[in-house]
């Protein structure tokens, strides 16, 4: 992970050099990662120095620090006899860059480097930090966009506050342009395509419809159920990014089928986590179908949900249908392993649908369980 944030960082540094001119997309991939590896040094804390007096330093003395300078330092630092510690870390850093190199743009090679499993697991760690963001955006009273800094007090542990630095300095790019470095990443990768763009101006449709929702059950506004099945509809834009992004990697056409199919798949697999978490969306103030359907329906929420669930039952099984048949078992299959993996105890395969108890009073939930005296 450690690894895999430097990259982060390393990547996020070069796209800020490049948006504000300092460097080019056609730099040379050396040239621009000692650049940006010069910037995030110049942001670490080094005593009294601030950022003035550091830039101040560096146009005085740069011009004095020759490349012969530089050769006759590295020959007087071996002669006293520091050569061993030198090429250790030299050592480790080369390593560092080799096991890295190949993922920055300019060294992508026309070959599926990026397996299935590596795909999961990024996009857990991305769509967890974003919705995460997200949420504690949403448990504002309001719809107002808060400010970086107010964004990173409340998301960052101050124990965690030097290693997160930059992240709070871009937390506003998460309302503006979350994708922006993703956007860049892939098009360097040559895996950009309009439908993957799509799905990530999807993804901040549906940012932006979770915290309206939200902000307006805290409010007690009306909300549409039109908005809401939007909203269960668009929230699985990152899987279908993935998707998208293994046909890219295999070189093969979109299949129109498998991705209806998957599209429904996921609406169904939404809905059930949404049932799971209902109390904790509650008490958090996350986007929740229940939590919605529970202020437009009232006591009436299990039955309209029950009726959005079983039409989308009905399209699951008939699309199932038309899959290549070994395709339909090996999903059918792989279903009935995460079923059981999750802890399903019935007897049905694939478990079995269950609506919590109502919360009709949030608040008062809220409440009782913060200041449970």
């Amino acid at each position: 992970m450690e690894s895999l944030r430097k990259l982060e960082e390393l990547q996020t540094t070069i796209m800020l050099m490049q948006s504000h001119g300092i460097i080019t997309s056609s730099s040379d991939h050396h040239s621009a990662r000692f650049l940006a590896n010069l910037v995030l040094f110049l942001l670490q804390p080094y005593g009294e120095l601030d950022l003035a007096k550091k830039t101040a330093l560096l146009s005085e003395y740069i011009p004095k620090i020759s490349a012969g300078f530089l050769e006759k330092a590295s020959v007087c630092l071996s002669e006293k006899g520091f050569p061993q510690q030198i090429l250790v870390k030299d050592s480790q850093k080369n390593s560092e860059d080799k096991s890295t190199s190949d993922l920055l743009p300019t060294n992508f090679e026309e070959i599926a480097t990026i397996g299935l499993d590596a795909m999961q697991r990024a996009n857990s760690t991305i769509e967890d930090f974003l919705d995460s963001l997200n949420e504690k955006i949403v448990q504002a009273p309001s719809n107002r966009v808060k400010s970086s800094e107010e964004v990173y007090e409340m998301v960052t542990p101050r124990t965690l506050e030097e290693n997160l630095r930059l992240i709070a300095k871009f937390t506003n790019v998460f309302v503006s342009d979350p994708f922006r470095s993703l956007v860049g990443l892939l098009g360097y990768h040559g895996l950009l395509t309009e439908r993957i763009k799509e799905e990530f101006k999807h993804g901040e449709e549906y940012w932006a419809l979770e915290r309206m929702l939200c902000c307006a059950l805290v409010n007690r506004k009306e909300i549409s159920v039109e908005d809401v099945i939007k909203a269960i509809h668009l929230k699985s834009f990152d899987y279908r990014v993935l998707n998208l992004l293994l046909y890219q990697l295999r070189g093969e056409q979109v299949d129109e089928l498998h991705m209806d199919f998957l599209s429904i798949s996921e609406f169904l697999v939404e809905v059930a986590d949404d049932l799971f978490d209902y109390e904790d969306d509650v008490l958090d103030n996350n986007f929740n179908v229940l939590r919605m359907f529970v202020r437009i329906y009232g006591a009436s929420a299990p039955t309209m949900l029950a009726k959005y669930i079983t039409e989308a039952e009905e399209k699951y099984n008939m699309l199932l249908k038309t899959l290549d048949p070994q395709l339909s078992l090996n999903y059918q299959r792989r279903c009935e392993e995460a079923t059981r993996e999750g802890g399903n105890m019935s007897k049905h395969p694939l478990g079995t649908w269950s609506i919590p108890p109502l919360i009709t009073d949030e608040e008062l939930y809220r409440s009782n369980l913060l200041n449970p005296k």
